[in-house]
């Protein structure tokens, strides 16, 4: 799992092992030259040296630091904690070098202190994939802390250190961002059943979301949730009504029995908290 260390900004380049600065060639003591001809091929030499050394900074001087593209966070998704699991994702970073890249070393920087670090080998010359493991519940028999509080929920950015397989970093802070979102659950029950048609049918549902500083699923109270209804027989839900969840979190709403079909609750999600559906409860309308 990954632990806390001093985030990318407090830390130097020089923590990584890179090839050291080619060394000065000092020339070694010579006699003194007794004729023209030894003397011309002597500086020939030193000027063959010269040129080389020139030739050698000049390489050195053009030689391009790692690149860092973008980085992809759990493929693109919303990473959604529960109270249960743990929840492994990965971080891709992207970049380009002359020699290739080589490790990779990342962090996650959350709301209210939200930290995270890894790191890892590159796969290929242009990606580097870690792995981050989060959870928000205590370890049975275990008194160590939860990775997770409640504040941390919303959205986290992404650092990385790059190295490349000739020595040169690269650190680019803020190269992403993700949501990092508490999980929420969503009750339906449609009632009466069977009902008459053109009689009223009652849904009900709570929405729940994971409390990560209890361990709990607790009510979601003020959230828009939208009362869906697909008919027998067809494979689409349609939203037929908008409602608020109560103060701990409960749905209530009456609507006209027309048809056969399915009932549910659909909470599209907030900026803290995962989306939920309920699973639709069917009710049998009778002429």
């Amino acid at each position: 799992m990954s632990r806390y260390v001093a985030p990318m900004g407090q830390r130097q380049l020089g923590e990584r092992e890179v090839s050291s600065p080619a060394r000065a060639t000092h020339p070694s003591w010579r006699k003194p030259v007794r004729n023209a001809a030894r003397r011309g091929a002597v500086v020939g030499a030193v000027a063959v040296v010269l040129v080389g050394a020139g030739a050698s900074a000049e390489a050195a001087s053009e030689r391009s630091e790692p690149v860092v593209s973008g980085a992809v966070i759990n493929s693109g998704h919303d990473v959604i904690v529960g109270i249960t699991h743990n929840v492994a994702f990965p971080v891709t970073v992207t970049g380009s070098d002359d020699s290739g890249l080589s490790f990779v070393d990342v962090d996650l920087k959350g709301p209210h202190g939200g930290f995270y670090t890894t790191d890892a080998f590159c796969e290929t010359a242009t990606d580097c994939t870690t792995v981050f493991t989060v959870n928000a519940h205590p370890a049975p028999g275990s008194d160590d802390p939860v990775d997770l509080a409640n504040a941390n929920a919303g959205t986290w950015s992404v650092d990385s250190l790059v190295d490349a397989n000739d020595g040169d970093s690269t650190y680019s802070p803020g190269v992403a961002s993700f949501s990092l979102k508490r999980a929420a659950q969503l009750t339906v029950n449609a009632a009466p059943e069977p009902v008459a048609k053109g009689a009223q049918i009652t849904v009900t549902g709570k929405l729940v979301r994971a409390n990560w500083d209890t361990y709990r699923y607790a009510g979601y109270a003020g959230r828009a949730v939208k009362l869906q209804f697909r008919p027998k027989g067809s494979s689409t839900y349609t939203t037929v009504a908008t409602v608020n969840t109560s103060s701990t979190g409960n749905l209530r709403t009456t609507v006209k029995a027309v048809k056969d079909g399915y009932w549910r609750w659909n909470f599209t999600g907030s900026a803290t908290t995962g989306p939920a559906k309920a699973a639709g409860d069917f009710v049998d309308v009778r002429p």
